[in-house]
């Protein structure tokens, strides 16, 4: 087993223990929803991922051994990752969760993947248009979590 199937084998485990730890959360009448109901979605997303991780790699087991050529690690691109979001993470009581998320999201796919021409400027912009409106429909609309309004935006 690789490294990502002992990877995915432990964040499983440790989803599962901590999704059983939530069933002892004692609700209250007043609320609908008790204060296990927001972790164990996390933690059952997290549970199914990491177990479609372990089949992946059990399954990839099975293939033809491909060319093990080795891959140039970028680390300051992880680092500069790092910052990004640490920008991302201080920007939002100025900027609001829908601003610093569409900038964040568009900022990062252009890093990592930098557009050619405009065409790739318009997939960034859409993909983090969606992504911060989407997110903000279901935490803020759906769920009634309140996200950060932006001092500056009030937004």
């Amino acid at each position: 087993m690789s490294r990502d199937g002992i990877a995915g084998l432990a964040v499983l485990a440790a989803s599962l223990v901590l999704f059983a730890l939530t069933l002892d959360l004692k609700g209250s009448p007043m609320v609908p929803v008790g204060p296990g109901f927001y972790p164990r979605i996390v933690l059952a997303l997290t549970a199914l991922l990491s177990l479609g991780l372990v089949v992946s790699d059990v399954l990839s087991r099975k293939e033809k051994p491909k060319d093990k050529t080795k891959q140039k690690l970028n680390y300051p691109l992880v680092a500069i990752s790092f910052g990004v979001f640490a920008l991302y993470a201080a920007a939002l009581p100025w900027l609001g969760f829908r601003v610093a998320t569409f900038l964040f999201v568009g900022g990062t796919n252009a890093l990592l993947d930098p557009p050619r021409g405009a065409k790739g400027w318009d997939r960034a912009v859409a993909l983090a248009l969606a992504t911060a409106v989407l997110t903000w429909l279901v935490f803020e609309r759906w769920l009634s979590v309140l996200l950060p309004r932006g001092r500056w935006t009030d937004f």
